[in-house]
């Protein structure tokens, strides 16, 4: 990554916050940068939300368009709710242009059409000498040079010109050249890269890279954006280690007794725990009750469902005897109901963010892995960005619960994916059978930060709430989920039970 120059040269905003964070700060004014995409990737709205901000701060705007007609332009501003005034749009190819009369027949008509074209850039800024500059596209341009060299000598050019007339530019391109053609690279001196692809189900995604930056220590990698009404929404690229927080680490409870009993005291802050275990075993149960012990000791609590609506988890809950609709009123618990593929793993870490810094929450839950992980198989390093989100969650001093299902009932119970490293505490949940009836049990597999419990207990889901028996010391082959009873231990009085979706 490029260092960061001694010099103080000034900053411009983009227009877009997010952006300004990935770049240290903005733009270097006075500069020449690349916005390279292909069509439909974003560059027209980052340009004019570029020109809108210096409008903003009392800095005259011009859009050179050569692929665009300045009502199409206005059309694009209208779709965000802008008003373009302040905007100077020029129109380097008008109707005049394109008369049959202004053709010409004694020198090349590439030859005249590029002079003109730069002319006619030359001539509008010298008239208005605007601070900011977006010229959309140099795909014309490359098309009107007909020659790399020449286009290579006119963007040279261009580029000298701007610099002697006080100007911050954008200069679009559309990627329509050779892949290996990196001749604008070298000669801007920044670029930002927009991509979108298509996804088997879904939205398109979208992402951004800032390839160079000269002088500017600027945030690597590719960053998640979505295109919305009111403008581009950057995501950045999450990294934990730019986040730390000061933070008790004394043990807090989970609301269950004996659960906290088997953990070695209870959940340790900037910690996440794993509930692994089939469907219907009690897991969200287990982390609503976390999310609700939470909520007592005056944390705010945040869940974010991928499998069920808000509706069942509330019903389902209060069925239980926990009421969530007041908490939910009062602010100090958050449900979010998620259509994973509509989000990308960027945007959903962004709202783990806003949750923790904005909104001031301590406790998050992710029901479950399962459906963010599953419905994203795109994304190809997406346990790496899970990674890096619990390690921000950590170092903020977060309680998180992750639930992740695992297929089957009794017998081979697996996950078709491996999060155990990434798990600070994992808490098994399993079904087995016992004279005749299916019940259910529960250990603690992992604690990095307790000397927590070996032993497995019988666990129940009951209208009074969650029930946790004694040690199943007399039973062997519970985890199978087919044991051999050896003793008289006995099981938890029957009480009619409360199923778990």
């Amino acid at each position: 990554m490029p260092a960061t120059s001694n010099s103080a040269s000034p900053r411009v905003s983009t227009g877009v916050p997010e952006l300004d964070t990935i770049l240290g700060g903005g733009l270097t004014a006075n500069r020449s940068y690349l916005l390279e995409g292909t069509p439909g990737s974003g560059k027209t709205t980052i340009a004019l939300q570029f020109l809108l901000e210096g409008v903003r701060a009392g800095e005259p705007g011009l859009y050179i368009t050569l692929s665009e007609t300045a009502a199409e332009l206005r059309e694009v501003g209208r779709s965000h709710g802008w008003a373009l005034d302040g905007i100077e749009l020029f129109e380097l190819v008008s109707e005049d242009g394109l008369h049959p009369e202004s053709e010409q027949s004694i020198l090349d008509p590439s030859e005249v059409e590029l002079g003109e074209t730069i002319a006619g850039v030359m001539e509008c800024v010298d008239r208005l000498r605007p601070a900011r500059v977006v010229f959309d596209s140099l795909s014309e341009m490359r098309l009107l040079a007909q020659n790399s060299l020449r286009y290579r000598r006119q963007i040279l050019a261009l580029k000298q010109y701007f610099s002697t007339r006080q100007c911050t530019v954008l200069l679009l391109d559309d990627r329509s050249s050779d892949p290996g053609d990196l001749q604008l690279h070298s000669i801007a001196h920044g670029v930002i890269t927009l991509e979108q692809a298509a996804q088997e189900y879904g939205s398109e995604r979208r992402r951004l890279r800032v390839v160079k930056m000269r002088g500017v220590k600027y945030r690597g990698g590719f960053h998640d954006f979505a295109i919305e009404t009111g403008g581009v929404a950057v995501f950045p690229r999450l990294v934990a280690a730019d986040h730390h927080a000061e933070f008790s680490d004394a043990l807090v409870s989970t609301g269950i007794d004996h659960l906290d009993e088997m953990l070695g005291g209870g959940l340790s802050p900037g910690t996440n725990t794993l509930l692994n275990g089939p469907s219907g075993v009690g897991k969200t149960t287990t982390a609503v009750c976390c999310g609700l012990e939470a909520i007592q000791r005056g944390e705010k609590a945040a869940y974010y469902l991928f499998d069920e609506g808000v509706t069942t988890m509330l019903a389902r809950s209060r069925a239980m005897g926990m009421d969530l609709q007041p908490h939910i009123d009062s602010g100090m618990l958050q449900v979010f109901q998620i259509d994973p593929a509509e989000l990308t793993p960027g945007e959903f870490a962004s709202w783990i963010r806003r949750a923790v810094e904005q909104d001031g929450v301590g406790f998050i839950a992710i029901d479950s892995l399962n459906a963010f992980l599953q419905a994203m198989p795109g994304e190809k390093y997406l346990l790496l960005q899970m990674h890096e989100m619990l390690s921000y969650l950590n170092q903020q001093g977060v309680i998180t619960v992750l639930i992740l299902g695992q297929h089957g009932i009794v017998g081979d119970v697996r996950s078709e994916i491996d999060l155990s490293y990434l798990s600070d505490t994992i808490v098994l949940f399993r079904y087995f059978e016992s004279r005749g009836n299916v019940l259910k049990a529960v250990s603690v597999a992992k604690s990095r930060t307790t000397e927590h419990q070996s032993s497995i207990r019988e666990f129940r889901l009951a209208r009074g709430g969650i029930q946790i028996g004694d040690p199943l010391k007399d039973f062997e082959g519970v985890l199978t989920g087919l044991p051999n009873y050896r003793g008289s231990t006995p099981l938890m009085s029957a009480e009619p039970a409360v199923g778990e979706g």
